[in-house]
């Protein structure tokens, strides 16, 4: 089940709404618990036993963990869940890329299980890892409710794409939590908000990206076309998502952090990654970078650190080459900064930083979505020329007339100005305002019942 569905959005979720709001407050968490069981069973019900075997073995490490013994037996209990959880993600999401790996390289014949990879398991797997290192660092305290954590991990509105949440941060709101009918509105706002991203944006931007990819001779600003398609197209699905999710959270009382900070308007690769999916950075800095050292080491354990991270993290985006050079790309840009062009970056006018930037995240955004290396030369050779059919032709401006308007309100949806302008209009104008969201929300149901176009692209992560 995807949240732009409309068995959720008018089925499911109002129904699970309606329900924890009447039910005791002792009650809200197996309600809750159980809705997310069945939302994932909707679409993995194979797999609902792998989740909650995960939730299980992680509930009892951190138990043994909060209980006072040995340094020795605690390191011991750490390292087995590390072990554990790494090691089922790593049988599910990367067991058929290593067997691929290996007999390409050593010209073997070993047969892989071809295993589906279970939804969210990154997303859940993570979460897991987060709450059992805190534990043992003593930044959280063990959950004894069963129940509670099994809430923590499954909550339907995180449990497939996210953001990240740490336990430290809804601790409290798992124990009590309250929702009044201004958050609920709120909450509301912001999914709806978050579906138009999706539905109205990403999903015709998706179709635009196609359209320009299968163009048969394509020229320079065609290939261009393509990948910002692709770009617009990545940010709208995915903060589309983060938004619906955080806007559930709050309609159920939780807070989750944000997780995205219009990463377009960015003057550097650094400053992207502080706002682009901030869940994973920030989880990859607590939990990998720092303990590795940081930048509080000499210059050449600096870099490695962060090829080491920047690997990790194009890996845990797929099971493909072409995501760890992803991930090298953007570890590679990073030390650059640190290092070479940072100053020079700085200094540039902020439109011309905010270009170079945009430059080469869209060029990235290029390399991770061609798993296919051959096509991934093909689609980086036509951004300057290589195996074009000219700069420019009829089939191009057919598809930027077709879609002009849609680019100009994607560009302009990457900025900040239709957000402050639609939170002036909902203090000063609220009745307007209402009437926009409603507008918004038939506009989408409208769209998802005549197309059937509806991917979600951080589902295989």
């Amino acid at each position: 089940m995807v949240f732009s569905s409309l068995h959720f959005l008018f089925l499911f979720f109002p129904a699970v709404m309606l329900l924890h709001l009447v039910v005791p407050k002792g009650l809200k968490n197996p309600v809750l618990l159980a809705a997310s069981v069945y939302f994932y069973a909707w679409g993995e019900p194979v797999y609902v036993g792998l989740m909650l075997l995960s939730i299980a073995y992680n509930y009892v490490a951190g138990l043994q963990l909060g209980v006072r013994t040995r340094p020795s037996a605690r390191r011991a209990t750490l390292v087995a869940a590390l072990a554990v959880n790494l090691g089922v993600l790593g049988f599910f999401k990367y067991a058929g890329f290593l067997v691929d790996t290996l007999n390409g390289a050593l010209g073997l014949r070993i047969r892989a299980a071809q295993l589906p990879l279970p939804i969210g398991i990154s997303f859940y797997t993570f979460q897991a890892l987060s709450y059992v290192i805190d534990v043992y660092r003593g930044k959280a305290k063990p959950q004894r409710s069963l129940v509670d954590f099994a809430t923590y991990i499954a909550m339907f509105p995180q449990l497939v794409a996210g953001p990240i949440v740490k336990y430290a941060d809804i601790e409290a709101q798992l124990k009590k939590r309250s929702t009044s009918l201004a958050q609920c509105g709120q909450g509301l706002e912001r999914v709806i908000l978050g579906l138009a991203k999706k539905v109205l944006l990403a999903n015709n931007l998706g179709l635009l990206c196609d359209a320009a990819r299968a163009v048969s001779q394509r020229t320079v600003l065609t290939c261009w076309l393509g990948a910002a398609a692709y770009a617009l197209q990545i940010y709208f699905d995915f903060s589309g998502y983060s938004d619906m999710a955080i806007g559930m959270g709050r309609m159920l009382g939780f807070g989750f952090a944000e997780n995205f900070d219009y990463p377009y308007l960015s003057r550097s690769v650094t400053e992207f990654w502080r706002r682009w999916h901030m869940s994973l950075s920030g989880w990859f800095r607590d939990y990998v970078y720092i303990p590795l050292g940081g930048n509080r080491v000499r210059a050449g354990r600096h870099v490695l650190n962060l090829l080491a991270v920047w690997m990790l993290t194009g890996l845990w985006h797929g099971a493909s080459w072409n995501f760890v050079l992803w991930g090298l790309y953007y570890g590679l840009l990073l030390i650059l900064e640190k290092y070479a062009t940072g100053r020079a970056l700085a200094r540039l006018p902020g439109w011309a930083s905010r270009a170079c930037t945009l430059l080469l995240v869209t060029v990235g955004w290029v390399i991770f979505s061609n798993t296919d290396f051959a096509q991934m030369r093909a689609a980086l050779g036509g951004l300057v020329g290589v195996g074009c059919a000219g700069f420019a032709d009829g089939a191009f401006l057919y598809l930027l007339r077709g879609n002009l308007l849609l680019l100009v309100v994607s560009v302009l949806c990457c900025g900040q100005g239709l957000r402050k302008w639609q939170l002036r209009l909902t203090g000063r104008f609220p009745i307007a305002a209402t009437a926009l969201f409603a507008a918004l929300l038939v506009a989408c149901t409208a769209f998802l019942v005549h197309n059937s176009y509806n991917p979600f692209l951080y589902f295989r992560f």
